[in-house]
């Protein structure tokens, strides 16, 4: 039996809701689970890309591929050992730029194995094991569910999640550049406390943040987009990245940019999809810093994880 799973890129943080807030957007992974006749066979793990060289990433092709370990996480889940099979990973979402790379092929190992297995795990628990190879559920969420997603680890190692209506007429515009960030660098410059003000500001802009996005409000979406806990910190890792927030924020149907995750990529959110002038104030700021980048607009992407 053969199962093939899509799963989307998705974006963290969008500002204030640093591990909490995610959304899905399209473009894709696609994970394909096969179990071979052959009990004696060796796992056979592959991964190939149109869009890059997948040998310059070293990704494993052993039982420490994080494929793999999904797989076998959900297998002991069951109390059972996965048996000779080969895992083929078509990627298309570019590693480590901040769009969620690695939980996406984590989801999509998941949910290949839960439908051979008969589908013995529900939602919650996929998200619960994904999150123990992921160390935070904000990018695995929407992966797996679509849209915009709030979700949050609580202290016996569940999950919550609740995914919001977004707004249709809000576009994303990705800012992919070129070069790498990898999530470990990105978080070893974090503080590991911050001040009670600052704590507090976030506080008040990811309650904004949620309640624009339930009232389709631009102005108090404009007021919550803003964040003093992870970018200030991240700052010097993403070149030209203060000077295009601070060229974009008064171009009028710009509700917020945003490091994507933990970077380096970007994300614009716009009121519409006339995004000309932002591409190129984009493109002529990084220009300046020597880094060309792919910029893309898209709506989000609201079906999550799927079996084809």
């Amino acid at each position: 039996m053969k199962v093939s799973v899509k799963v989307p890129a998705t974006s963290a943080n969008l500002g204030p809701g640093f591990d909490c807030f995610g959304l899905a957007l399209p473009i894709y992974n696609t994970i394909t689970i096969e179990e071979l006749v052959d009990p004696n066979e060796e796992i056979q793990i592959n991964v190939f890309s149109d869009e890059f060289d997948v040998n310059e990433f070293h990704i494993p092709t052993d039982k420490t591929n994080i494929v793999y370990k999904a797989v076998d996480l959900l297998f002991s889940y069951i109390g059972q050992t996965p048996q000779s099979m080969r895992i083929n990973i078509y990627s298309d979402i570019p590693l480590a730029r901040g769009f969620g790379s690695s939980a996406s092929v984590i989801i999509g190992g998941l949910v290949a194995t839960n439908e051979l297995l008969g589908r013995p795990a529900d939602n919650d628990t996929i998200i619960s094991i994904a999150n123990e190879i992921e160390g935070h559920p904000d990018n695995i969420a929407p992966a797996l569910l679509g849209g915009f997603v709030l979700s949050s680890v609580e202290s016996d190692g569940s999950v919550t999640t609740r995914k919001l209506p977004w707004c249709e007429d809000w576009k994303i515009t990705m800012c992919i550049p070129d070069f790498e960030l990898h999530t470990s660098i990105s978080r070893s410059v974090l503080p590991e406390m911050v001040s009670l003000k600052d704590a507090a500001y976030n506080a008040k802009r990811t309650a904004m943040m949620v309640e624009a996005v339930h009232m389709r409000d631009e102005k108090l979406f404009k007021l919550g987009m803003q964040d003093k806990l992870h970018q200030p910190y991240r700052m010097k890792l993403v070149p030209g990245l203060e000077d295009i927030m601070k060229n974009l924020k008064h171009i009028d149907n710009v509700l917020g940019t945003a490091l994507s995750g933990a970077g380096p990529g970007i994300i614009v959110v716009t009121s519409d999809s006339n995004t000309d002038v932002i591409k190129n104030i984009i493109t002529e700021t990084w220009n300046n810093y020597g880094v060309n980048a792919t910029l893309k607009t898209v709506q989000i992407e609201d079906r999550g994880a799927e079996i084809i």
